[in-house]
């Protein structure tokens, strides 16, 4: 459903969102060597989402990207919208180029339900607060950082 670069994206931002608490700023490369990714990949994304205002960035020997407040209350769909855009989240399950309401492929229904549900927790909850609930949710972060990317 998604783009390598928009689920590195979303580890990214994540990472950041919790980290954000120390008010520390991290350059890609330690971002990268945490998540398990392709560091200029992923510089090239921060560098984007820094432009677009869903993390913050800032120059010099003691800077690298971090979250604010206010980039805390973008939402996971702020990030998917900014790296893969509206289409591939739209995109048929199947891959057919022709499926939507008026002409279904046959599993449209079942993947529908599905898809605005994701669609809505992604567009309506901030990234804080989804981190909250991923603290509340006593979640290890830890846990996430030592999940492998599939080959």
């Amino acid at each position: 459903m998604f783009s390598n670069a928009c689920k590195y994206a979303i580890r990214a931002i994540l990472f950041l969102a919790f980290e954000s608490e120390k008010q520390t700023k991290l350059g890609s490369k330690q971002i990268a060597e945490k998540l398990n990714v392709p560091a200029p990949f992923l510089a090239k994304l921060m560098r984007e989402l820094a432009s677009k205002k869903i993390i913050s960035s800032s120059k010099g020997p003691r800077g690298g990207f971090y979250m604010d407040n206010e980039n805390l209350q973008n939402s996971v769909w702020d990030v998917i919208l900014t790296v893969d855009g509206p289409d591939r989240f739209n995109s048929c399950f199947l891959g057919l180029p022709k499926c939507n309401h008026e002409n279904p492929c046959i599993v449209h229904h079942i993947i529908e339900p599905f898809r605005n549900g994701l669609m809505h927790e992604f567009r309506d909850k901030s990234i804080k607060e989804l981190v909250q609930e991923i603290r509340n949710g006593n979640k290890n972060f830890a846990d996430f950082l030592d999940s492998e990317e599939p080959s």
